[in-house]
């Protein structure tokens, strides 16, 4: 059997060649059978592959074009709470194309551990453990004393428990977030905040910014949600911060992921980026309900982290990094590109698409690929050569 397989290596990719190992294993079969299989993978490959010459860009980018105008404009909600919105549609699909670094709805879905994915209420306390808590979030009151010109706040020690912080490691905890010389003392049930300067703007100043000084939690996780997913609960959150999350023992790191791609970049590098836009594209694409093939959706992905960092889909990403003078100054700001180029001295050798075109001249694709090149030498010219 193995001396087969060896016969289609080289013709037939090894990732299919394990698979029909995969497939083959579960039934019997017979070299003759085997041989008809590959055979068949062989002849579907061969189908499967793109033409030489094939103008690939243009039908990736239609294929985009096309069912991006049947895409609602809309955000949609999770369980109809506000603050678990999440971009979809189009505005989704610009976003991961166009690489943008701030995206308008952060969020993460936070699996768990099996010993901790079952139990609801050990999903609870580590969902309240992940979310950010600030001042503002564990106080009933805020207010300000004009006639000792402090502010005074009133803390729900049923809040302060559930996070397992004493009053005495509060006070800890807030010298070290409100900087700037302020002065904190626990008063009874209240903590009291004394600035550098006794002026009204300055105190009410200081109320804001400890109203959101941290306490306890992840950074940047405004909002946590847990669900029911399949047999298990996961924690979808609002806001991401996907290194300090998995940074949570419960966490299981192998399936946690994010919508911000970049920030998957950082923290696992170009490759899990790539993957992370091809995932977030698809879901984006089967939410709308519409089918886009995973080659075009591969395709640009890798265009997009071909030099080993993000580039989006813009005059300043992709576009600027062409060869093609001509093709960069056929998407935006033409004028910049010509005469940066000019100024550079640059050369452009029209060898895609977009600058023929320009040039009225016949494109290097399919037919217009190859050249021609007539052979002028007689028959003894062509013997001595011999």
């Amino acid at each position: 059997m193995d001396e087969i397989y060896k016969e289609y290596n080289g013709s037939i990719p090894e990732k299919l060649i394990g698979d029909v190992k995969k497939e083959v294993s579960k039934v019997k079969v017979t070299k003759v059978q085997l041989k008809e299989i590959l055979d068949r993978v062989k002849k579907e490959y061969e189908a499967a592959l793109i033409s030489p010459g094939e103008a690939i860009g243009i039908i990736t980018a239609e294929s985009f074009g096309e069912p991006a105008t049947q895409m609602t404009l809309n955000v949609k909600h999770f369980a109809g709470v506000a603050e678990m919105q999440v971009t979809s549609g189009l505005p989704r699909l610009i976003e991961i194309f166009d690489a943008s670094k701030s995206i308008k709805t952060p969020s993460m879905e936070v699996y768990l551990k099996p010993e901790y994915n079952k139990d609801p209420a050990k999903v609870r306390k580590i969902a309240s453990q992940i979310k950010e808590s600030t001042l503002g979030d564990i106080s009933t009151e805020f207010t300000i004393d004009i006639t000792t010109m402090n502010v005074k706040v009133v803390i729900d020690k049923t809040k302060l428990k559930d996070l397992g912080i004493t009053e005495d490691t509060l006070v800890k905890i807030l010298k070290e977030s409100i900087k700037g010389g302020v002065q904190v003392r626990l008063n009874k049930n209240e903590i009291v905040l004394k600035g550098k300067e006794s002026d009204l703007h300055e105190l009410y100043v200081l109320k804001e910014k400890a109203k959101a000084a941290f306490i306890k939690g992840v950074k940047e996780i405004s909002y946590v949600l847990p669900v029911k997913r399949d047999n298990e609960f996961i924690i979808l959150t609002s806001g991401s911060n996907l290194k300090e999350v998995m940074a949570v023992k419960e966490v299981d790191t192998r399936r946690t992921v994010t919508n911000d791609i970049h920030e998957i970049y950082s923290v696992f590098g170009v490759e899990a980026a790539r993957q992370s836009i091809i995932d977030e594209s698809t879901k984006v694409i089967q939410n709308q309900g519409l089918d886009i093939n995973i080659r075009h959706i591969m395709f640009i992905a890798d265009v997009m982290t071909s030099n080993g960092v993000i580039m989006g889909i813009t005059r300043s990403g992709i576009t600027g990094g062409k060869e093609s003078v001509l093709a960069r100054a056929s998407f935006e700001t033409p004028i910049k590109h010509i005469i940066g180029a000019a100024l550079r001295g640059e050369e452009d050798y029209l060898n895609s698409v977009v600058e023929n075109v320009i040039l009225n001249q016949p494109v290097p694709l399919g037919t217009g690929l190859p050249k021609l090149i007539i052979n002028s030498m007689n028959k003894k010219e062509k013997e001595k050569e011999k």
